[in-house]
């Protein structure tokens, strides 16, 4: 029995820090290293009393062994275990090494020279890891047919599903709460001019910024400015939403004698691109998006093209000078004016709303049922004028 401010040769923490993966087989913390071999045999053990002497004998055999097996002390059981010899990170001048476990690179051993008492906290803590009664059942992993249930739950495999826009704080804001209260207020004006959006989560995230700052130092009686580039890590926020309960196929066909798709679209003060009318007979008007357009209008919501071309026109990011950075109008002209000029079909997707009643494809994008707060939908939108497509 080791006396009370005697030192043993502990493991004091492991750089793999997921207890889920840990088990009996590897060292944990509170361990007692009594020795090692290069044989699993008791005879062939060296005993070891400090950590510098067990670092030095590792050093030794390093080059010529793959395995070692340790022998540890567990509470009041003996136990020998398989391990690799691997040198710290950052001990190149003087160099230390130490033990990983055979099965895991990942699970790196911190060796200390430790108490008894020290010890045994740590082996309490490990045991409780480790206990399969105190972490519920045993998890095994199951083979998914990935490829196959994205094909029929996904159809359009270019859609993420989920849409998100990230709000840097303005130069005059110093509280995270202030640029939350900007993102929210964004989101209730989008919900309110009749955007039919799902909230789904909200989030701060770190931003590297780089400050630049500039210095003078005097040189030979000339003074020279620098300019030095001091990086700074700001908190945005991130908010997650859903672009309507489901996004709708539409597949805009032109015939010969047709120079325009028919639809008069503009952008939303929150950088919505919606479809504000459609003239009758069009191409646009032939796959229901009149229909549609006057369907949602009359509920209070905007028909808002989610994608074109499979690529979003989702506003994604606020800058810290407070511009919404959303889709350039003049590249979704020059795409349908294209598309139109050649007779080709063009797919855009529009977002379906609460109680939609009319046009539901069957291969429509969908989504859980998280509708918006109930209320009215008053529909304003800038002043620019329309473009007509």
């Amino acid at each position: 029995m080791a006396a009370s401010n005697e030192t043993l040769v502990c493991v004091k923490q492991v750089k793999q820090e997921v207890t889920d993966e840990w088990d009996e087989s590897m060292p944990l913390p509170g361990d007692i290293i009594e020795g090692f071999s290069e044989h699993s045999a008791d005879d062939f053990f060296m005993p070891m009393k400090t950590r510098s002497e067990l670092s030095t004998q590792l050093g030794k055999i390093s080059p010529k062994v793959e395995f070692i097996w340790i022998k540890v002390r567990r509470s009041n059981s003996l136990l020998k275990l398989q391990a690799r010899v691997v040198q710290l990170k950052g001990s190149i001048l003087h160099r230390k090494y130490t033990i990983q476990a055979a099965t895991d690179h990942r699970h790196i051993v911190d060796l200390e020279d430790l108490t008894l008492q020290q010890c045994t906290e740590l082996q309490e803590t490990s045991w409780r890891a480790i206990n399969v009664e105190s972490r519920g059942f045993i998890r095994r992993g199951i083979k998914y047919d990935w490829k196959m249930k994205v094909g029929m739950y996904l159809p359009d495999q270019r859609c993420l599903v989920i849409s998100s826009i990230l709000f840097m704080p303005l130069l005059s804001e110093h509280s995270i709460n202030t640029t939350t209260a900007r993102c929210m207020a964004w989101f209730s004006a989008a919900i309110s001019s009749g955007v039919p959006l799902v909230f789904v989560n909200i989030q701060t995230e770190q931003i590297m910024s780089v400050e630049k700052t500039n210095s003078s130092r005097r040189e030979s009686g000339i003074f020279r400015q620098q300019i030095h580039n001091t990086p700074q890590i700001l908190h945005g926020i991130r908010l997650w939403f859903l672009p309507g309960l489901a996004e709708i196929s539409i597949d805009l066909i032109p015939r010969s004698n047709e120079v325009r798709f028919g639809m008069e679209i503009n952008r939303t003060e929150e950088g919505f691109v919606c479809i504000y009318s459609v003239v009758t007979g069009s191409s646009a008007d032939r796959v229901g998006l009149r229909e549609l357009c006057e369907e949602s209008l009359a509920s209070g919501f905007l028909l808002v093209i989610s994608r074109l071309k499979g690529k979003s026109l989702m506003p994604t990011s606020v800058c810290s000078d407070g511009l919404v950075h959303c889709c350039d109008q003049s590249e979704t002209k020059d795409i349908l004016t294209t598309a139109i000029e050649q007779f080709e079909t063009i797919q855009l997707h529009v977002m379906s709303w609460p109680n939609q009643t009319r046009h539901s494809p069957p291969h429509a994008v969908g989504f859980p049922v998280l509708l918006p707060p109930k209320g009215s939908f008053p529909t304003h939108h800038d002043d620019s004028r329309p473009n007509s497509f």
